[in-house]
């Protein structure tokens, strides 16, 4: 069975994403939220990278 990163319907803070991605990877939402934060404020591609990722990754069926 193939393993899919699907935006989160549980873990989900705003569009659901870094609860998909934590779920994918089997790790803590909290730390996923985390490292995205801090690439927004250290790079500020983070903001646009989460709204792509909004859009692209699929909500859990």
């Amino acid at each position: 069975m193939q393993k899919r990163l699907y935006r989160s319907k549980e873990n989900r803070m705003f569009g659901g994403v870094c609860g998909g991605i934590a779920e994918y990877f089997n790790i803590d939402p909290t730390i996923v939220r985390l490292v995205w934060a801090f690439a927004a404020v250290a790079w500020g591609s983070g903001i646009l990278a989460y709204i792509i990722a909004w859009i692209v990754i699929p909500e859990r069926p």
